[in-house]
């Protein structure tokens, strides 16, 4: 009998940057498979149709045959353990609603041993799919029930609790189309776009611009009023109310019918429209009085309920509401109706992801008010063909963008210029939002800070709007020449020979030309001149954090091999991409690395990240080196001792750049034309004798600033002014500047 309980996991590690696999993050687990070793699947009775029995959508997964049905076919052929769980659990992950396309399966050094990774966004999410894909791929083995609804479910949660909301998943992947990294700040939708000096923040729909007075007006619903009334912007009169015999007197006052709502409320919460009745009034306050600070008595507009989406200065989508309601049967009940007619509808769900919310009778009082203003309760039976209202507002989904008045844009970009928003949900009512509000007596009812998106995302009818993609281009205006938006000078430094050295001088340097630096490396972290710790910083934290630094203008991070296999590149893209060895392996055997040619895939991942319009600076004292050249998206600078290295000589016979010695002088040379920097040995001579550097590192150095675009003339005199004593380490509990 096959011992599956012998599939072990030995050790799982979340790759969180770019890495030996690929791009993105992704979850490495370690295999042992026991006995499966010597068990394909052709070799395991039944085990085939028991697997796609549970899954049966794994006929999409191509693998590597590349067409419908791949995977499959290596099932038939025969395919190893490891293999199979990776599809299982991208497949879990697809059902869960997280798509996941990347996975591989390699053998290690160790019989019976592999590596399997596939595509992770959130580690608990990928670790869940993976503990319930084990479980699954075990109970086929052996023959025994699963139940994969289950299984999906607990991953779905994960990705319920872990995953970005679909206003900031929109906005994020917008910022993605365009380029622009991300980095997640908390749990919640708090993101930054973008690095250093040049990132934004978002949360959900508002932005770093978004300020606190703007959206304490719009949460003041009886303020909004009066300041869009003294700029000329139609809005229904209305007061602030007490009690519920304050709510009648005041709906007198204004004039019958009456709107009653919480005065700062959103999403139309408490909400009860078109009220004629004395009771009916009395009762909707209380309706609205749980939701909000104030309770306010509002003139009733005829019309459609519209929302507009104000980003900047346009209107970018518009959604219409309707009244929803159900028909009798002479048979049901109201509350089962809702069900059958409504709750049915798949446009509807408690999830975020639904443009249209599940309606639950028991919990929702503004429902239960509408159906008693009809002489109705939840169990009573409407007679055949009678028409019970069930909301009035509350299901704006259908889109409507392009049947906007100039005039209506204007009206609502107006008001949200009022009250201060840059990106705002405009509740406007209007009988055709396709003629200016004037002319039929329409109004601006609310305005609103941190809109949701999801009903211009995914309205339940008409066409999605591309409003993730307004915002990013709010927060970052394509101009002319801006090839890398939101991003920042990122030099990464990768090998063992001097490789901190080479950082802090290249620091330096651009220091010199004007940014404020920051630099991570083994000598410490460090924020222009400042060593802000004095501990071992080559590692993915400390790079992430300087990224994460509003001041920071540029920054350089060291990276050793080990990084890259433990966590991955602490950036996604970067402008100069330096790899100076291939040394080290040695220490590296955990990662199943036992010889220098293994290292070209580890290191070859610093030069993978190198931007289009960027640069690699390789090494040509080892030809594997300098061969990275052609898996270089942008160009390539090569530097080496002397002018005659084959590598050298090649790379400038096609207008490459390089940087050497010759006669004792540093030269950079663009194709055959050269420019002396400044005799070494000077150089070596006016340096200070507390850092000696080798004279590859400072080619290294060199060659690394020059592609950067500092001046040849400022090289020059940055080398021999460094000065390696920085000022002190901050005090305990000072480096607040890096959140």
């Amino acid at each position: 009998m096959i011992k599956a309980d012998d599939l072990k996991l030995l050790r799982i590690n979340y790759l969180r940057g770019p890495n030996i696999w690929t791009y993105r993050s992704v979850l490495e687990v370690w295999l042992d498979l026991g006995e499966l070793e010597d068990y394909p699947s052709n070799k395991i009775p039944g085990f085939k149709d028991r697997l796609v029995t549970l899954l049966p959508a794994l006929i999409e997964h191509h693998c590597g045959v590349g067409e419908r049905g791949g995977f499959l076919q290596r099932l038939e052929e025969g395919t190893w353990a490891g293999h199979i769980l990776e599809h299982i659990v991208i497949e879990l992950l697809n059902l869960a609603g997280m798509p996941t396309g990347f996975g591989q399966t390699r053998s290690t050094s160790r019989h019976g041993v592999y590596r399997m990774v596939f595509r992770a966004r959130e580690e608990r999410v990928a670790r869940a799919a993976l503990d319930e894909g084990h479980k699954l791929l075990i109970a086929t083995i052996k023959g025994e029930a699963f139940d994969v609804k289950t299984a999906v479910n607990r991953v779905r949660t994960e990705v319920d609790n872990c995953y970005l909301g679909p206003s900031t998943a929109c906005i994020v992947d917008a910022a993605t189309d365009r380029r622009i990294p991300h980095i997640r700040l908390n749990d919640g939708n708090l993101v930054q776009l973008g690095y250093g000096a040049s990132q934004r923040r978002i949360w959900t729909a508002e932005t770093e611009f978004t300020s606190a007075i703007a959206e304490g007006i719009a949460g003041d619903k009886d303020l909004t009023k009066s300041l869009l009334k003294s700029c000329g912007v139609p809005v229904p009169e209305g007061q602030i109310v007490n009690s519920p015999e304050e709510a009648w007197e005041a709906a007198q006052d204004i004039g019958l019918p009456v709107v009653v709502k919480p005065s700062d409320a959103n999403h139309g919460r408490g909400v009860t429209l078109d009220l004629h009745e004395q009771a009916d009034i009395e009762a909707a306050y209380h309706v609205a009085y749980p939701e909000g600070s104030d309770v306010m008595v509002e003139r009733f507009i005829p019309g459609h309920e519209h929302r507009l989406l104000v980003v900047g200065d346009r209107v970018v989508a518009a959604a219409r509401g309707e009244i929803i309601g159900i028909t009798g049967d002479g048979r049901s009940t109201v509350r089962q109706l809702i069900d059958s007619q409504l709750n049915s509808d798949p446009r509807r769900g408690i999830e975020e992801e639904f443009p249209l919310e599940t309606i639950v009778i028991e919990t929702n009082t503004k429902v239960q008010l509408e159906i008693q203003r009809q002489g109705l309760t939840p169990d009573a039976v409407p007679v055949a063909g009678r028409v019970v209202v069930i909301e009035r507002n509350g299901n704006v989904a259908i889109d409507c963008t392009d049947s906007v008045h100039p005039e209506v844009a204007h009206a609502a970009t107006l008001a949200a210029r009022v009250v201060g928003l840059d990106i705002a949900g405009i509740d406007m009512v209007a009988q055709d939002i396709s003629r200016p509000l004037a002319d039929q007596g329409g109004a601006i009812v609310e305005v609103n800070a941190g809109p949701g998106l999801l009903m211009h995302l995914k309205p339940a009818e008409g066409s999605p709007r591309p409003v993730g993609r307004a915002i990013v281009d709010h927060l970052f205006p394509e101009t002319e020449g801006d090839t890398a938006p939101g991003r920042i000078p990122v030099v990464g430094v990768a090998g063992t020979r001097d490789t901190h050295k080479i950082a802090r001088m290249v620091a330096w340097l651009a220091h010199l030309s004007g940014r404020q630096t920051g630099l991570a490396c083994r000598d410490g972290l460090f924020l222009d001149r400042r060593r802000v710790e004095s501990v071992n910083c080559a590692h993915w934290e400390a790079g992430h954090r300087l990224l994460m630094n509003h001041s920071v203008q540029a920054t350089v991070i060291e990276n050793g091999a080990e990084t890259i296999l433990r966590d991955g590149l602490p950036y996604d893209r970067c402008q100069v991409g330096v790899v100076t060895d291939l040394e080290g392996f040695e220490a590296l055997s955990h990662y199943d690395v036992h010889e220098a040619d293994q290292m070209v895939r580890v290191m070859r991942t610093q030069v993978d990240v190198v931007l289009p319009d960027g640069v690699a600076v390789l090494n040509t004292a080892d030809t594997r080196v300098s061969d990275m050249a052609s898996l270089c998206d942008g160009s390539v600078v090569l530097y080496g001792l002397q002018a005659d290295i084959p590598a050298i000589e090649a790379h400038r016979a096609s207008q490459g750049r390089a940087v050497y010695l010759k006669q004792g002088y540093v030269v950079l040379a663009a194709g055959s034309h050269e420019k002396v920097l400044s005799d070494l040995g000077d150089i070596r001579e006016r340096q200070n004798t507390a850092f000696p550097m080798t004279e590859e590192a400072l080619l290294a150095a060199v060659a690394t600033a020059w592609a950067l675009d500092i001046s040849p003339d400022l090289i020059a005199a940055g080398i021999e002014t460094f000065d390696p004593d920085p000022q002190p380490v901050r005090p305990a509990g000072s480096t607040a500047f890096f959140r």
